[in-house]
């Protein structure tokens, strides 16, 4: 039988991951998930009202407002995920890379409730946070698919096929949600946790590594400066 303290933190560990996810609403692998058991996500309905005059809750129900640079942050991270999504119904990408971002996607979401959450010591209800493993995953990944790419002579336009375009924009995405971050941990200081902005760094290399491996059959698309083109 659970304790009454017991159903308390799966109550608030829950209700943390719901502001947060509904706020934006052979390879190498680690699976933090079985480190982290939690239930799934109910939404019983997705308006509230609760944000019409300007401010939100994080995710320890904290009140801020909707201009916070914290919210700017995931903000973005949601919105690289949504091109990540384009990116995989639309990219005719090889199976393995879809399963690889179909997990990045979920990673993103954790991205965004560790954003969400203020970092605090010792907090009474640890929230799920980004761990070195997540950029340590990244990292294999990258070595992973850029051991047969031929070495670059030049920067790449970016385009080729249509999932190396909608990879780059992803890419792109992710970049600006790692500035926004930088500039909301310049606001917020170490309640802002470094590794989770480390992994946007990581997954932006990653997503270029994966563009030109989806152009790997015709070739990148070198970028050629001065006049003659």
């Amino acid at each position: 039988m659970e304790e009454p303290g017991q159903r308390q933190a799966q109550g608030r560990k829950g209700e943390q991951c719901r502001r947060a996810e509904s706020s934006h609403a052979s390879r190498p692998y680690v699976d933090t998930r079985r480190r982290y058991p939690r239930d799934m996500v109910n939404l019983t309905r997705i308006y509230t009202r609760t944000g019409d005059a300007g401010e939100t809750r994080l995710g320890d129900m904290s009140s801020t407002s909707k201009t916070d640079p914290r919210l700017q942050a995931y903000a973005d991270v949601d919105e690289a995920n949504a091109h990540l999504g384009l990116a995989l119904a639309q990219g005719d990408l090889d199976a393995d890379v879809v399963t690889l971002l179909t997990r990045v996607q979920n990673d993103l979401f954790d991205v965004g409730a560790d954003f969400c959450t203020p970092v605090v010591a010792d907090p009474e209800f640890p929230p799920l946070r980004i761990e070195q493993e997540y950029v340590d995953r990244l990292e294999a990944w990258c070595d992973h698919y850029n051991e047969d790419l031929p070495k670059l002579r030049s920067f790449i336009l970016n385009g080729g096929t249509p999932g190396a375009a909608l990879l780059h924009v992803a890419r792109t995405v992710v970049r600006r949600a790692e500035r926004s971050a930088w500039a909301a941990y310049e606001v917020h200081g170490e309640s802002m946790n470094v590794l989770a902005i480390k992994y946007l760094n990581r997954l932006s290399d990653l997503l270029f590594i994966l563009a030109r491996h989806a152009n790997r059959e015709d070739g990148d698309v070198l970028w050629v400066p001065g006049g003659e083109r």
